[in-house]
């Protein structure tokens, strides 16, 4: 191409709030997947805060069973969500248990040896604790699950306003974190080409993740010069590639986080089953 060809040529460039970009499938349920990424994060975090103001059965159960029907009307088979929340049980009958055994003693003791007594009161509290564990983490994995790490960035410095410099930069360490499995096959197959690889297995690993932690530390020393050349650090306001608001769905998923806890804590203080977790008995 000639000079005065590139010279004639003019580039066009859509202005962000005229950009539509193809809809990425961030959910399975369609409902969440309409959500912006920052109401994903606030929604579980409303709904979960009324739950640490009672240990009860009647508010974690009504809750979790609201929650479960919730997502079942948004597109999430409860089968799904328990096979995709699988780590939250396993924690919640941890819990179960070491409340069992050694939570507070009140009324009938059933079993007593050393340290460990299982009691009415240790009984009804691991009960509570294991559906209120369920109630505020099974939400929460759910809404989190497909989220796109560059969506919620831009959600979190445009609509929360939080410092670019430090959303971004943590975003791309995010997206630099998947190499590290290639990193570690790469350099593990360099020392093995270089006979370094055969000896002990526990000083070969040392000796590779010494290594790692050196070449990461190269790399992030790169990725910051390339963000401050690209004018991460300047104190000027920056434009954005995509735009990020909220929207009417956001603002009735706000309401519903707001009416699940409030369903449910009002039912525990209407049968009298409200109560404080640190006086509970």
């Amino acid at each position: 191409m000639s000079e005065s060809q590139a010279a004639g040529m003019t580039v066009t460039v859509t202005p962000p709030e005229q950009r539509h970009e193809r809809v990425k499938p961030a959910s399975q349920s369609w409902f969440i997947a309409r959500l912006n990424p920052v109401s994903r994060f606030i929604c579980p975090l409303i709904m979960s805060l009324p739950l640490f103001t009672t240990l009860d059965v009647v508010s974690a159960s009504i809750q979790l069973a609201l929650s479960v029907i919730l997502l079942w009307i948004g597109g999430i088979n409860p089968f799904v969500v328990l096979r995709r929340t699988w780590p939250v049980w396993i924690a919640a009958v941890g819990s179960f248990v070491t409340i069992a055994l050694y939570g507070r003693t009140s009324g009938t003791v059933h079993f007593a040896w050393a340290a460990i007594v299982i009691s009415d009161g240790s009984l009804y509290l691991a009960v509570a604790t294991f559906l209120r564990v369920a109630a505020i983490a099974v939400p929460s994995v759910i809404f989190v699950l497909g989220l796109d790490p560059t969506d919620l960035a831009d959600g979190l410095v445009q609509i929360l306003h939080l410092p670019s410099r430090f959303v971004y930069g943590a975003l791309a360490g995010i997206r630099m974190f998947t190499l590290l499995q290639e990193d570690w096959r790469a350099l593990g197959l360099s020392r093995r080409s270089r006979g370094l690889g055969d000896g002990n297995p526990i000083r070969r690993v040392c000796s590779q993740a010494f290594a790692l932690l050196v070449l990461s530390i190269r790399r992030a020393t790169k990725l910051a010069t390339a963000m401050e050349a690209r004018g991460f650090g300047a104190s000027d306001t920056r434009t954005m590639a995509r735009v990020s608001q909220l929207h009417a769905i956001d603002w009735v998923s706000y309401a519903i986080a707001l009416i699940v806890p409030a369903i449910a804590v009002g039912t525990a203080i209407a049968t009298g089953y409200w109560n404080l977790p640190l006086t509970s008995n």
